[in-house]
């Protein structure tokens, strides 16, 4: 490895599963780079919604050994890489890359250095700043799986993205725009409303206070052919009312309690797995116009676990942590 990377790095990491109070500043060592991994020196982090359930252990069962401790958390982010594994071909030393470590046994984001593998790790789209690419191996591939491998969205399809101010939803908004879909975003507040309106929906209400029976059944008189719910509650299943007998309604695992879906549509809960091809097909479709990343906020690495519990409140976008 080069002299440049150092043995030890600043990191929020737990001592052991529980409440924010467990998400402190530490010291821990820098991660091996393995044959098949890039190491990336790591400028910027994505906070997910569900970081909380990973830091009070309820993933722990899907970890591929037990976990051990300083755990350092973090699915996604971005920055440059440091070194390659023999086996990567696709990058190389000083590439500004994406990627996700969702799990991994090596730790996460919340780092000054990660583990990547190499088939999980991408260039960032052009266009984009280093903190916007942070939320998009997680987010941003939620969001596409949502569309294209799950709901199966075509040109010409009426399409209701619930929650579509979030970071997965304002991304799935565009992806869908950008796929020939006639969107209607249901969003959250009038400033939730106000980004969907200024990224191309065709209609928007706000999930609080607008009619949304009303705005369903006008934009898609014959029922909706597809639905992405990022969000539950009663106005969730208010809109879901309006799918056609055959539609598809999708939501990424993680969505409580699960969306009611009404008889006669599919129903399908998924997970945003990253992966070369799917990060292949949404670089080109970030690529194909301008692309708006909402970066709602941006914290320090000492504010982890402030932003952990910030990222549940109302918010637009996707929060970042400032790293290095």
């Amino acid at each position: 490895m080069p002299a440049t990377i150092p043995d030890k790095m600043k990191a929020a990491a737990l001592d052991r599963f529980g409440g924010p109070e467990v998400l402190g500043i530490k010291t821990v060592s820098v991660p091996t780079c393995g044959d098949d991994e890039v190491l990336v020196r790591v400028a910027a982090a994505g906070i997910g919604a569900w970081d909380w359930m990973e830091r009070e252990g309820q993933m722990a069962e899907l970890l591929p050994t037990a976990p051990s401790f300083p755990y350092v958390p973090g699915a996604d982010g971005a920055g440059e890489v440091v070194a390659v594994g023999k086996e990567v071909k696709d990058l190389k030393v000083g590439d500004q890359v994406y990627g996700s470590a969702f799990l991994s046994t090596k730790g996460g984001f919340y780092a000054e250095y990660v583990a990547v593998k190499g088939d999980q790790a991408s260039r960032i789209p052009k266009g984009l700043k280093v903190e916007q690419a942070a939320g998009l191996a997680a987010d941003g591939i939620t969001a596409l799986r949502g569309l294209e491998d799950h709901l199966q969205l075509k040109s010409g399809q009426r399409l209701l993205i619930f929650g579509a101010n979030g970071g997965i939803g304002h991304m799935a908004l565009q992806f869908a725009k950008r796929m020939g879909a006639k969107v209607l975003a249901v969003a959250s507040g009038e400033d939730g409303a106000e980004l969907a309106r200024r990224l191309g929906a065709d209609a928007v209400v706000d999930g609080r206070k607008g009619d949304v029976d009303k705005v369903c059944r006008e934009f898609a008189p014959e029922g909706f052919d597809a639905a992405l719910v990022l969000a539950s509650g009663d106005a969730a299943e208010k809109a879901l009312q309006y799918m056609r007998k055959g539609g598809r309604v999708a939501w990424p695992n993680g969505v409580e309690p699960a969306p009611k879906v009404p008889e006669g549509a599919q129903a399908t809960a998924y997970d945003g797995i990253p992966g070369a091809d799917v990060m292949k097909r949404m670089n080109a479709l970030i690529e194909a116009g301008p692309f708006h990343l909402e970066i709602g906020r941006v914290y320090a690495l000492e504010e982890a676990a402030k932003a952990q519990q910030e990222v549940l409140k109302h918010h637009l976008g996707k929060y970042a942590i400032r790293i290095q």
